[in-house]
C-alpha cells in the first residue's frame, strides 16, 4: 500500500462521505464546516483484471479479494480537513491541511456539483463548481510557490558558490513534494525559462510553481452529489467549456455508493464497487425500493456510482500506476501452494532490478535476471514492466 490518494476540497462537499463510501470506515459526516479536523486514513481499492486466469489459474489474495476475475487492491485514502480560500495564509485550518497533504501522491479533488454549498462551505444555491475547482487550484498553486521562493532565496545566499545550480537548490528545499533535480530541471527547461532565477519575472516564478504542482500533486475533479439535477445541468455545462476540457472530471453519489454497499451487507442487493448495475435479492420497503430506482436511473445513465471510477482514474491515469504480480515460471503458488497471493501497484517505468528490491532489498542486492512467466523469456535488469506482468525473480539471495 505505497500510494497514498488525498480527498481534498472546500468543507461539506461530501468529502467524508466519499471516504466512508471508498473504505466502508465510519467517520463523521455533517453538513457543516471543518467535520473532518484530523485526517483520516483508510483502505480503499482498485480493479485490476486478475492474472490467474490466464494461467487457467484461480488467485489466493494475500490482501485485497477478487470477484469474478477482477482483482481489489488496496491503496491508501486520507480525508483530510476541508479547504477554504486564503489556506496558504493559515485561515480555517489551512496550514493543517496543507502539511496533511504534503504525503500524498495524487489528488481527488471533490466538488459540490450541485451548487448548494458557497465557496466556504455554507448552505446556498446557484453556486458554480468552476468557483471550486479555479481555487483550490490557486490555494495549492500558492502554497507551493511560497515554497519556491525559498528555494531561490537558498539559490541567491549561494549564487557565488561554484558549480551552485537552480534546480538542485529548489529540489531541496521542495523535497516534500517527492520531486528531484531532474524533474525540476526538465519543468524549467519546458517553460522555455533559462535556468538562472534572476531572469525570471513574477508570473514566470507562479507558472513555475504552478507546472510543478501539476507534476507532483495530478488531480481528478470528483463532480459528487450528480444525482441532483442541478448537479447534473452544471456537468454538462462545465465539461463542454473548453477551459476544462483538460481536466479528469468524473461523475459520482458517494451517498450513492455507501447506500448499495450498506445494501449489500445486509444481503439486499448484489453489488460490488464499480460495477455498472446492481441485483435486488432480499426484500425491501417502498421507500428503500423507490430509493434503489433512483440509484439505478443514475448509474444508467453514467454507467456506475463514479467513486471506484475516480479512484483508478487517479491511480492508472494520472500518476500511471501499473500492477505486478510476483510468480513463478514452473509455477504460480507461493511455498503455501497460494496462487498469486501479491499484486503490487507499481510506477510507471519500473525495471525488473526495481521491482526485485520493492519486494526486498536483499532480493534487489542479489539480483540475476527476471523471467517473464507468460512467455516463460529471460528479461535484464533495466527490462520494464508493463501493466498485469507476472514476473518471476532470480536472485542470489533467495
Amino acid at each position: 500500500m505505497a500510494y497514498k490518494i488525498g480527498l481534498v476540497g472546500k468543507p461539506s462537499v461530501g468529502k467524508s462521505t466519499f471516504f466512508n463510501a471508498a473504505t466502508m470506515n465510519e467517520i463523521a459526516e455533517g453538513n457543516y464546516p471543518f467535520t473532518t479536523i484530523d485526517p483520516s486514513v483508510g483502505e480503499a481499492y482498485v480493479r485490476v483484471k486478475d492474472a490467474a486466469p490466464d494461467f487457467d489459474e484461480t488467485s489466493d489474495p494475500r490482501v485485497g479479494f477478487v470477484n469474478e476475475g477482477t482483482r481489489y487492491v488496496p491503496a491508501k485514502l486520507v480525508d483530510v480537513a476541508g479547504l477554504i480560500p486564503g489556506a496558504h495564509e493559515g485561515k480555517g485550518l489551512g496550514n493543517q491541511f496543507l502539511t496533511d497533504l504534503n504525503e500524498a501522491d495524487v489528488l481527488i479533488h471533490i466538488v459540490d456539483f450541485s451548487g448548494k454549498t458557497d465557496i466556504e462551505g455554507e448552505p446556498t444555491e446557484d453556486h458554480d463548481p468552476r468557483e471550486d475547482i479555479e481555487f483550490l487550484k490557486e490555494e495549492l498553486n500558492m502554497w507551493y510557490l511560497e515554497i519556491l521562493r525559498k528555494g531561490i532565496e537558498r539559490f541567491e545566499g549561494k549564487v557565488r558558490q561554484h558549480d551552485v545550480k537552480i534546480e538542485e537548490e529548489l529540489a531541496e528545499q521542495m523535497s516534500a513534494f517527492k520531486t528531484n533535480k531532474n524533474e525540476i530541471k526538465q519543468v524549467i527547461l519546458s517553460l522555455d525559462l533559462e535556468l538562472d532565477p534572476s531572469t525570471w519575472t513574477k508570473d514566470d516564478e507562479k507558472m513555475l510553481a504552478a507546472k510543478i504542482r501539476e507534476k507532483t500533486k495530478p488531480m481528478v475533479i470528483a463532480a459528487n452529489k450528480m444525482d441532483d439535477e442541478k448537479a447534473q445541468e452544471n456537468f454538462e455545462e462545465i465539461t463542454n467549456d473548453p477551459d476544462y476540457q483538460d481536466l479528469e472530471i468524473v461523475p459520482c453519489s458517494a451517498h450513492a455508493e455507501k447506500a448499495l454497499k450498506n445494501a449489500a451487507e445486509q444481503d439486499v442487493v448484489e453489488y460490488y464497487p464499480g460495477d455498472k448495475e446492481f441485483n435486488i435479492v432480499g426484500d425491501l420497503s417502498e421507500d428503500k425500493e423507490e430509493g434503489l430506482k433512483k440509484i439505478r436511473e443514475f448509474m444508467e445513465k453514467y454507467e456506475g456510482i463514479g467513486v471506484q471510477k475516480a479512484l483508478e482514474s487517479a491511480l492508472f491515469k494520472e500518476l500511471g500506476v501499473i500492477a505486478v504480480f510476483p510468480g513463478g515460471a514452473d509455477g504460480l503458488g507461493d511455498e503455501h501452494g497460494n496462487i498469486l497471493p501479491d499484486c503490487f501497484l507499481m510506477p510507471e517505468g519500473t525495471t525488473a532490478e526495481d521491482f526485485a528490491y520493492h519486494i526486498h532489498s536483499d532480493i534487489g542486492e542479489g539480483f540475476l535476471h527476471a523471467i517473464d512467466c507468460r512467455n516463460n523469456r529471460q528479461i535484464g535488469a533495466d527490462h520494464k514492466l508493463e501493466h498485469r506482468d507476472v514476473i518471476e525473480i532470480v536472485s542470489a539471495n533467495q
